[in-house]
């Protein structure tokens, strides 16, 4: 909760969300509007809501004082792809608390407070696979995503443009098989915009950056980075290991 330390949000298997008080250790009150587990959960400060997302892929909007339901929706499908959509849906607030991104296997989306879906970007062409994972950079500019063939992508927040696509090759010491092994988690440096680290689904961690000479996402062409297995000369990307020296 971000106005109370004594209070967090637990989203539950069963469906449900716990809003609980750990001083003294009591479930205040139990929010229901999902009909499976909960995947997401983001409070914004500003709007004094907590919104909500499951694997039912609906997004759900509650009101901080309350804990009332204000407002549900379903993820609106892309072209092509039937309604409803079903999945672990996550959400996370943009820097400005008043946009938020939804992420599902099916597309990245970015939706304002009432729900309204603004922008939508769904796998396709250089990124064809289904989406693992996603969040905003530190600073709310760029939005990278996982995918479940160990590409990354890189997006302008704005628009959801394709700025950049990581090939697994740029940040995996050796050649594994299409999609044997994949980002299951991103997180964004909390000061370094285009640094992120990547959890992968064999256990390893990948911090990632791009090189000096490009310095930031995108800067230089080609986009397509990694096309061969990186080495510690890869003028395209500064990539390390979890087990390697700091940096």
């Amino acid at each position: 909760h971000p106005q109370d330390n004594n209070i967090i949000a637990i989203g539950m298997e069963d469906s449900t969300i716990q809003i609980y008080n750990v001083r003294v250790d009591e479930v205040k009150t139990k929010l229901k509007g999902h009909q499976k587990k909960i995947t997401g959960l983001a409070f914004s400060q500003s709007l004094n809501i907590l919104v909500s997302s499951g694997a039912d892929a609906q997004i759900c909007v509650w009101s901080m004082d309350s804990w009332e339901n204000r407002r549900a929706r379903n993820v609106q499908p892309p072209a092509g792809r039937p309604a409803p959509l079903v999945g672990e849906t996550r959400v996370q607030f943009h820097n400005d608390q008043k946009q938020l991104l939804v992420v599902h296997e099916s597309q990245l989306a970015i939706y304002d407070t009432k729900l309204e879906c603004l922008r939508l970007w769904s796998p396709r062409e250089t990124l064809p696979a289904p989406i693992s994972s996603a969040l905003y950079s530190c600073d709310g500019l760029l939005v990278y995503a996982g995918f479940y063939d160990g590409a990354v992508g890189v997006f302008d927040a704005e628009s959801l443009r394709l700025r950049c696509r990581i090939a697994p090759s740029a940040y995996l010491s050796s050649p594994v098989a299409n999609g044997a092994v994949y980002p299951m988690a991103i997180a964004a440096h909390p000061s370094e915009p285009n640094q992120i680290a990547l959890g992968m689904s064999d256990g390893a961690v990948h911090v990632v950056e791009p090189s000096d000479a490009e310095l930031k996402w995108g800067a230089l062409p080609p986009q397509e980075i990694g096309t061969l297995p990186s080495i510690p000369s890869n003028p395209a990307m500064n990539s390390q290991s979890s087990d390697g020296p700091s940096r």
